[in-house]
């Protein structure tokens, strides 16, 4: 076992950390500083240092990362496009590279030795905590006590937490694991763990339920700048507040929910649900506006390479050079994207409804269905060419040619008497 003088943990003053504390103690017999970034948990950190210190953490430092976690994180995924599989919008993806990023830079602070977090064995957490160490301080000793020590579930974390006397908030009628940031709420463990289980109406505390829906729905309209939200209802707004407001509104008609199965990185199935009103309305308010200024390559291409952006922070590579690229282009993708979306919100479901942009490609004049000042006989010209490979296909003949005759319902001799009357001409 490694030698450890001081040990800074990451920590959140839930039931993990709140133990690892004395363990750390009792069995590094090392210096523990706590190390917490307060990325928008609320009420969570009320007390969080006196409870630390109670239980044997010599120093506790806490920082206000609400403004770099929207501006610097949430902001450029939200500017790729990058949802994982399809509905997952990454608030704890997020957050976590910031954390073991200003975790490391308190350890320099203060002269430690070693990082510790309380991320399971079996979770992606893990990786993303010591992917940022191994990118920012590959010196420093890692330790984590769910690979070490003998505590296998939440059931005997409580039991070591009872024993010693640590005051913790979880009880083993609420087993649920959460996170909490300004992204996000996200729910996992308990009755989640079975699938086939419908999560219960009382787990959700960020969106309401069905039943306490709004009968009306509210529109509000969100204004960009190259892709990041700066404005809303044509106000100027900073994106801690952009995100609160969002989050308050868009919660009350329960928009954002999500409940899936999704693929952990370190290989197996797990089930979470996930409350996410503000992103939900930024990812659609984006995405349409995309749509109104961003031509049809530039528009797949960013399609196409948001799902790699959203593996990478998934899977903890926020400070890889793959990551940066990535950034880059799809920064630079949205110079365009400036204008205003409105979103309608209602019944659990955010949906664009109107959009306007200085830098809009949508010309009414040619997508209307007056032909003043179109030449439509260019049209004619564009079809042959762009249906050429058709055409030779079809003279060619072939299995190709046979397929799509068969798939209209078309004798295959066609293929042949085309052919025939083809050469002839």
């Amino acid at each position: 076992m490694t030698q450890v003088k001081r040990a800074v943990l990451a920590y959140s003053g839930g039931l993990d950390t709140s133990i690892i504390v004395p363990w750390l103690i009792e069995r590094h017999g090392c210096e523990v500083i706590c190390y917490c970034s307060d990325v928008g948990q609320g009420a969570e950190l009320d007390g969080l240092e006196a409870r630390a210190r109670a239980i044997g953490a010599s120093h506790v430092v806490v920082e206000d990362l609400r403004l770099p976690f929207v501006r610097d994180f949430c902001f450029p995924a939200l500017r790729a496009g990058a949802v994982y599989e399809g509905r997952y919008l990454l608030g704890t993806s997020l957050a976590r590279p910031l954390i073991a990023a200003r975790q490391v830079r308190c350890a320099r602070t203060v002269d430690g030795d070693a990082l510790a977090h309380g991320c399971t064995g079996k979770g992606n957490d893990q990786v993303r905590f010591e992917l940022t160490y191994q990118a920012l301080a590959p010196d420093l000793t890692v330790i984590a006590p769910w690979r070490e020590w003998d505590i296998v579930s939440r059931e005997d974390a409580l039991r070591y937490a009872a024993s010693r006397g640590i005051p913790v908030r979880q009880t083993a009628k609420d087993l649920y694991s959460r996170d909490a940031n300004l992204w996000h709420l996200s729910h996992e463990g308990g009755p989640l763990e079975d699938p086939a289980h419908a999560p219960e109406e009382s787990m959700y505390q960020l969106t309401a339920s069905p039943i306490d829906h709004p009968a009306k729905p509210d529109r509000v309209t969100v204004g960009f700048e190259a892709g990041t939200p700066v404005a809303l209802d044509g106000r100027a707004t900073e994106p801690v507040e952009l995100v609160e407001r969002l989050n308050a509104l868009a919660g009350r008609h329960g928009v954002g929910r999500v409940d899936l199965v999704e693929s952990r990185l370190v290989g197996m199935k797990s089930r979470g649900a996930y409350e996410t009103p503000a992103g939900t309305v930024l990812h659609e308010a984006l995405d349409d506006l995309c749509r109104l200024t961003l031509p049809h390559d530039l528009l797949r291409a960013r399609a196409e390479l948001a799902p790699r952006m959203a593996d990478l922070i998934y899977e903890g590579r926020w400070f890889s050079p793959l990551r940066a690229a990535l950034q880059a282009f799809a920064d630079a993708s949205l110079a365009c994207a400036t204008g205003e979306v409105t979103v309608e919100l209602h019944c659990g479901r955010a949906v664009a409804v109107g959009r306007t942009s200085p830098c809009s490609l949508y010309r009414p004049d040619l997508a209307s269905f007056d032909m003043t000042g179109y030449d439509s006989r260019h049209a004619e010209g564009f079809i042959r060419l762009f249906g050429l490979p058709l055409a030779v296909a079809a003279r060619v003949g072939g299995p190709a040619a046979a397929a799509a005759l068969e798939a209209a319902g078309l004798p295959a001799a066609a293929v042949e008497l085309e052919t025939v009357e083809a050469d002839r001409g």
